[in-house]
């Protein structure tokens, strides 16, 4: 494994393990503005390295699309918590683009875990065999559900509740008055 692909795969186990925590551990990491961060920085940098990949093959795979698509959550997620810090429903926008990106990298990491490792892939050996399409269901609708009680709650939490923000850095300053529009 080239350091290229492991800083890639480190990036996502971040990213996955952060997000979960700051998803669904609190309420759009009201508790921590830190968690949140590391989850958006380390999930944009995953999302990016992937797309690296496409240099090494010229070939448009599926894990490229998810990226772009990731990004697209990214822009979103980046643009409510550090733009519109949460006013709203930029809330709720954050937490639903947070969990579909989130997905995103799950999705890519199931689907890497049935094409690299001999059981699962004795089980699955294509896309479309049915255990692999078993899980990816399973995954989807856990996201779904979680997803939609996090927006749920997103929505129906008071508008003056506190929300403690991350002090801006270089970085999040650029990401703040930079207009995805």
């Amino acid at each position: 494994m080239s350091l290229y692909t492991l800083s890639h795969v480190v990036l996502s186990m971040i990213g996955i393990a952060v997000g979960w925590a700051a998803l669904f551990g609190g309420p759009y990491s009201r508790r921590s503005p830190g968690l949140a961060a590391l989850f958006l920085v380390s999930t944009l940098l995953t999302s990016l390295t992937g797309l690296g990949f496409l240099v090494a093959t010229w070939r448009v795979g599926i894990g490229h699309v998810t990226a772009v698509l990731s990004l697209v959550a990214l822009c979103l997620a980046f643009q409510a918590r550090y733009r519109h810090r949460l006013a709203g429903a930029w809330r709720w926008i954050y937490v639903a683009a947070a969990v579909a990106a989130l997905y995103l990298n799950v999705f890519i990491v199931v689907m890497q875990a049935f094409a690299k490792l001999p059981v699962l892939r004795k089980l699955a050996p294509s896309l479309d065999a049915a255990p692999f399409l078993a899980t990816h269901l399973g995954v989807l609708a856990i996201f779904i559900v979680l997803g939609a009680l996090a927006v749920r709650h997103a929505i129906n939490a008071p508008a003056n509740a506190p929300r403690p923000m991350p002090r801006p850095d270089a970085m999040l300053r650029f990401l703040t008055e930079w207009r995805f529009y």
